[in-house]
């Protein structure tokens, strides 16, 4: 099982979840009680996280996550309710600081 490492409000919380999980949903049902997050699709950005590691056994960002995030998701910004876990992975929700979307973003959504 993949194993997760979230780093929020300052603490580091590691757990396994079960393959092909999405944090958001766990989150939700208690089984991952750390994670911050708010509408559950893709449309709040409270759930936004930075990855610290694993970015490439994600699949690439749908387009909920391009139209919300534009250009962060070239620093590593992630919707985890859009997310699912194949492998480790390493999160951070501390310190978020999105960027205004890219003036192509803002334009079509």
């Amino acid at each position: 099982m993949p194993k997760v490492t979230l780093h929020v409000d300052g603490e580091v919380v590691q757990q396994e979840v079960k393959d092909h999980a999405n944090l958001v949903v766990l989150a939700g049902i208690k089984q991952f009680p750390k994670l911050k997050y708010g509408c559950g699709m893709g449309k709040c950005t409270k759930c936004t996280c930075k990855v610290i590691d694993g970015l490439n056994q994600l699949d690439p960002p749908n387009w909920k996550e391009q139209k919300m995030l534009g250009d962060n998701l070239d620093e590593g910004y992630r919707l985890t309710c859009q997310l699912t876990v194949k492998d480790n992975l390493e999160i951070t929700q501390d310190n978020i600081e999105l960027k205004k979307k890219s003036k192509q973003e803002s334009t079509t959504g």
